[in-house]
This record gives structure tokens, sequence and C-alpha cells, in this order.
């Protein structure tokens, strides 16, 4: 069995976000927004782009783009596709699906071109009435993955018209009536105005739906309270990391109550031990910290969580962490692949921003595309030649020029080594 999705759906104008198709005021800047939705247990999020122009839809797929650079949870795109070019530029800015109109003429044939192309599985139609399923039905099976439905009176008439299964628009936040709609085979999800609210708490919906027999991508602990070791005062401190930087943030106490509360809203929830109180961390400052996981140790006295921290911020007197009074430093040599790649390349990325005198590197971008990309083949060449000899440490050193020049080469084209590795990580 699937887990069923809940689907929250961004709408683009001019590079901004709204949250409905038909508002115009109060665009919302993309990441932020999109951020809020990953953090708070979203499964998927829909993005339409609702441009006029070529100008405008290159800069909300730039919006995508940046989206994906930023977050976890999976994207579908959609909005003024009319050929294979128009798929592939949402694919490219690392949508997971796409969405086609099932109201478009060109839409049958293009949906069986982007399936062979693409795969069916990055494929969704939107149905707003039937007619597409009357024409299409036989095919829908073996070139879509699911159907946006936009118009739940279409339901009943869905049963004898198509196997696939469908995301349903759903706008009202009645537990009852989700948990019946969830409980069909055919429906994967929902998606409404009520999920696109980012007051709504979407974690402890999730619980209640499981509560209430519904498969959800929630938190289903592997170890309880009961498998722990807290201390003579029934606590267990908590260290606490971000799951992105690894940078330590902070340290607290859980008691059952708070680790229990953590696991059901996915928000650090602790236990104060001067107020006696649980306090979820964030609710007063804003700092609030998204669990991605937790871990306990070898002994089960002590865990570790690895949280989403809004907007950077763990210690009350505003630093990131709360490690900040520094006793001793011994300077080391960083050798994780991972701290290493993205320090040269951000340093690449200063010097084009903040151009050196001398730079090797802006000498590369002053002489542009072209010679950068000779560099590269060059590069390439020297290590090929380098591999045929014996000697390993001439193959280090290619390499490693073979690796700056297509850094220099990645910022030129802005690539990040972010969208390198969702790539990479989707394949």
């Amino acid at each position: 069995m699937e887990f069923k999705n809940i689907v929250a759906t961004i709408y683009l104008r001019d590079g901004l976000a709204y949250k409905n198709a038909t508002d115009t005021t109060g665009g919302m800047d993309v990441l932020d927004l999109a951020q809020k939705y990953d953090d708070s247990g979203i499964d998927k999020i829909i993005c339409f782009d609702l441009s006029n122009d070529d100008d405008e839809h290159e800069k909300n797929i730039l919006a995508i783009r940046e989206i994906n650079r930023s977050i976890d949870v999976k994207t579908c795109g959609g909005g003024n596709i009319k050929r294979l070019e128009d798929v592939k530029k949402f694919l490219y800015a690392g949508c997971v699906e796409v969405v086609l109109n099932g109201s478009k003429s060109e839409t049958a044939q293009l949906m069986e071109e982007a399936a062979k192309r693409f795969g069916q599985e990055k494929i969704l139609i939107s149905i707003t009435t039937l007619d597409f399923l009357f024409k299409n039905g036989k095919e829908l099976s073996s070139h879509v993955h699911e159907l946006l439905i936009m118009n739940p009176d279409l339901v009943t008439g869905l049963e004898n018209l198509t196997d696939v299964p469908y995301i349903l628009n759903q706008d009202e936040l009645d537990v009852e009536k989700i948990a019946s709609v969830l409980s069909s085979e055919k429906i994967r999800g929902i998606y409404g105005s009520f999920i696109n609210d980012t007051k709504t708490d979407i974690m402890s919906l999730k619980a209640v739906l499981s509560d209430k027999g519904i498969l959800m991508d929630n938190f289903a602990p592997k170890l309880t309270w009961s498998d722990l070791k807290p201390n003579k005062d029934g606590l267990i401190p908590c260290i606490v990391q971000d799951y992105k930087t690894h940078e330590v943030l902070m340290m607290a106490y859980m008691n059952e109550e708070s680790f229990n509360t953590t696991i059901r809203i996915g928000k650090m929830t602790y236990f104060s031990r001067s107020r006696n109180e649980l306090w979820t961390k964030g609710m007063t400052s804003g700092h609030i910290q998204y669990v991605k996981s937790l871990t306990a140790d070898c002994d089960f006295d002590t865990l570790l969580a690895k949280v989403s921290q809004v907007d950077g911020i763990a210690c009350h007197t505003g630093n990131p962490s709360c490690f900040f009074n520094e006793i001793v430093k011994k300077e080391y040599v960083e050798r994780n692949p991972l701290y290493v790649f993205e320090k040269v390349y951000h340093v690449i990325e200063d010097r084009k921003q903040n151009p050196k005198e001398g730079s090797y590197t802006n000498y590369l971008f002053d002489k542009g595309l072209d010679k950068i990309l000779k560099k590269f083949g060059e590069e390439a060449t020297e290590t090929v030649i380098a591999s045929k000899n014996s000697n390993s440490e001439e193959v280090v050193y290619e390499v490693s020029d073979l690796l700056y020049h297509l850094m220099v080469l990645m910022v030129e084209k802005d690539v990040s080594w972010e969208d390198i590795v969702r790539e990479m990580a989707q394949r």
C-alpha cells in the first residue's frame, strides 16, 4: 500500500507565489512559502505557472528551480505547457512530475509523447470535466501516473472510466470527510485551500488520519519511551543538529510527554526544568525546529535530533547555535568532500560576483563561456592521459584541476552542487 499524500499548491505570477489561482494581490516570496510547506509535513507541492508572456514564464521557471534547490519535498510543475520542450523545462527545473492540462486539445498527443520520452511516472493530467476521460480513457493507464481532479463532483463519474489513481480537490478541513475520501484505493491524496493555509497543522492532521486507519507518511517511531533510559528525574538529554549543515545547535531535555508530542506534531518539544512545563521550540520566538530525524545513542540515554531550524536561529541570544563560547581550538585541514566542494564552489561564486584583480578565476569569467569550455576540455584530456600512466599522484593532480574547471563552468551556468545531487538521487 502507498502512503496517502497531502498536497500543497503554489501559483506563480511574475516570480512571486500565491495561494490560489484567482488572487492577484499579496504575492509572497516563493522560497519562504515552499520552505514552510516543506517543514510542515506536506508530501508534494504542485507549482502552477500562470504567466502571460515568455519573459514571465522564464521567471516562473527560475522560481521553481530555486524552490527545488531549497527544499526536500518533491514538486510537480504545470502551466503553459504546449509542447515537449515545455515539459522538459519543468523537469530540468527539478520537478519530479509534470501536470498537463486535460482541457486543452493538444494534451492527448502531448501526453503520449511525454510518457514515451520521460516516463509514465512523471506525467499527471488535470481534469475539470469528464470529456478528456471519455475520449482518452483507454490510453491513460499506459501514459499517466496520476490524475489531478479539480472538481470533486466528478468522482462518482470516474469509477467506470479509468483505473488511474487521482488526487482530489478538498477545500474544507473536515477530518471525517477527508478520512472517508482517503479510504478509497483510487484516491492517492488531497489538495485544497485549507492545505495551502500555512496555519494548518499538517502533522497533527496526519496523526489524526493515522489514528483512523489511513496510511500517512508521518513519524512511526521504531522506539518508544519505554525503550529509553531516562535519568532519575525522568528526563533524557537531546542534542539538536541542523540536518543540512550538521552544525550542533543546542541541547535540551525531554520527558515522556514532550517526546511523544515531538513525534506527533513534528516540531521539537522539550521539558523546561526551570518552569516545570513542556515547551515547543519557537512558539514564542518563531524559531521553530521541524523534525527531520530522532535517534537514540548506543546506551538509549541520549537523543540526537536533526532539524530544520526556522531562520537559522536556535539560541535565545539570537546566535545560530548555543555553542559559540570558544574555549580552545586547533587549526586543521578540512577533508570532508562535501564541505570542501561547497567551500571551493562558493569561493568561485564570490569571484564572479566580486572580481579580484589578478585572479585566474576572474580571468576565465572575463574571457567567457568558450574559454571556460576550452580549459575544461583540455583538463579532461590531461586527466585521460594521466590515467594511462602508472603515477596515481598525477591522476590526483589532473582530476583536481578538472574538478576546479568543472566548478567554474557550473558557476558560469548557474548550476549548483544541490542541482547535481538532486538529479543523481532521482536516477
